[in-house]
């Protein structure tokens, strides 16, 4: 039970007397309780970071580090506990991802930050003018709750190393992380006010964010119909906005290409987080000629290396296959119905269902569960192939040549992530130059927690992590000399 919100260096009740049951992916108990945020307390949060924003951004840098590589070591002494946690909310299992995506990732991109701090230059000389980068002031931070915790220290530890103040508004379906995130914060002695922590529904305490006055930027992920809401209201204080929205990612396997690896590896990259993430690659490009060949190889990869399971152990049918690629439940019943209903849209429109479906998963009579499904003979101009479905649904595209591939991948309104397979690397990077969308595997390229994060289209704009998530905070002041 956590009964008050972190403001101004305390925890503070709220000025509501409401509360948020949080419920468990797997089990679909209540495990938690948060306050639910009302207007005012986003008032009185925004006014302590504004109040602590005039001592914050001018903390050297280097002191602004050492306050980030202090937190970063209390988070990995609390990762067994955070896994725990964010594996009970989201289903993430532990065995196979909820310490390795849900903890380990967030602790190094906030342990980044100092190095990068150190060698980040905030002046240069431009002829007669020194050009000056400063914080750019209060930012609102809105996440969502596929990666709870990863996603909130990529907005907070950059702005933060900027010299910003942060309000963080968490999503109400997996808040129980952030309160973690906030003793860290209190822990390790931030100054007060320069982080608060938020918990309420987006229509309240997002929008409440959005819209206040006192708020210089809101940086938001979460969906396209949401991440414009979030614009209409910030336009009318012509605040900063970032937007890290949806996507509906193409794999492009050309001819040339190994097909057991990116076949596999790209069903794989499908089912990431049980599909719930939103640069998972869930359009998969194959040569027409070899769509028989990549659809067997699908099928096989997601009935023997994606199996369900309960997220933090006991009825574990993927232990036989030492649970590598193993699928927790999606977030709610509303995410699992809705998953479910695209695979019946998919299969009144003609997509030939190889594995999976809509009907519940045998032994998980409770949890959130959805089969990992796969659909062959897809036409890119179906609802599973243009809508953002966010769950384990991959939809195998077949193509006549090169620039048939570039033309399906791009006919989406959406431009996050991408992939290319190619036995030619050189074939492989030509196409990715050719894809309008802002991340691009090259044969299946590891992730990198330093290179810019971000889309095209109604993917959103701005860009997060490393160097490019600093520079998204701060403001450039020319002075004329």
């Amino acid at each position: 039970m956590r009964d008050k919100l972190y403001v101004g260096g305390k925890w503070t009740p709220s000025l509501g007397s409401d509360s948020i049951e949080v419920l468990s992916a797997s089990t679909e108990r209540v495990i938690g309780r948060v306050p639910l945020a009302t207007v005012e307390d986003i008032d009185d949060a925004a006014t302590s970071a504004r109040r602590a924003f005039e001592t914050w951004s001018q903390t050297p840098a280097a002191e602004r580090g050492k306050y980030l590589t202090r937190a970063t070591e209390a988070l990995a002494e609390r990762g067994d506990e955070i896994a725990q946690i964010i594996a009970g909310e989201v289903g993430t299992p532990m065995a196979t991802s909820s310490m390795r995506i849900q903890v380990e990732l967030p602790q190094a991109v906030m342990g980044s930050y100092q190095a990068i701090l150190a060698d980040y230059c905030f002046e240069e000389r431009i002829g007669n003018c020194l050009v000056i980068k400063e914080p750019v002031g209060v930012v609102g931070a809105i996440t969502p709750w596929n990666f709870p915790l990863y996603l909130s220290v990529t907005k907070v530890t950059a702005a933060l190393a900027a010299g910003c103040t942060v309000v963080l508004k968490p999503s109400e379906i997996a808040p129980l992380n952030a309160f973690v995130l906030a003793e860290i914060f209190d822990d390790v002695g931030l100054p007060r006010g320069v982080f608060n922590l938020m918990t309420g529904t987006g229509p309240v305490a997002g929008e409440a964010i959005a819209a206040h006055p006192d708020i210089d930027m809101v940086s938001f992920t979460g969906s396209t119909r949401a991440g414009r809401r979030v614009s209409e209201l910030a336009a009318a204080t012509v605040k900063r906005v970032s937007l890290e929205l949806g996507g509906k990612s193409a794999n492009i396997i050309l001819d040339d290409a190994d097909f057991e690896s990116a076949v596999s590896d790209g069903v794989s990259k499908c089912y990431s987080n049980s599909g719930q993430s939103c640069i998972a690659l869930t359009r998969m490009l194959v040569p027409r000629a070899r769509h028989d060949e990549a659809v067997s190889i699908a099928k096989r990869a997601a009935e023997e290396r994606h199996p369900l399971v309960d997220p933090l152990g006991g009825n574990d049918v993927g232990a036989s296959n030492g649970g590598g690629g193993a699928l927790g439940p999606l977030i709610s019943s509303a995410q699992r119905d809705r998953v479910r209903a695209y695979i019946e849209t998919g299969i009144a429109e003609g997509a030939a269902l190889v594995t999976g479906g809509a009907a519940p998963p045998e032994g998980y009579e409770h949890g959130y569960y959805v089969k990992p499904t796969v659909f062959a003979h897809v036409a890119n101009e179906m609802t599973i192939a243009q809508e953002e479905i966010f769950g384990p649904v991959l939809s195998i595209i077949p193509y006549d040549d090169e620039e048939h591939a570039v033309r399906i991948a791009n006919d989406s309104r959406y431009g996050l992530a991408g992939g290319v397979w190619s036995s030619d690397g050189e074939r492989a990077r030509r196409v990715a130059r050719r894809l309008r969308t802002g991340m691009i595997e090259i044969n299946g390229g590891a992730y990198s927690p330093l290179a810019p994060f971000g889309g095209f289209k109604q993917s959103g704009h701005g860009r997060e992590l490393g160097v490019y998530g600093l520079d998204e905070f701060l403001e450039a002041k020319s002075l004329w000399l």
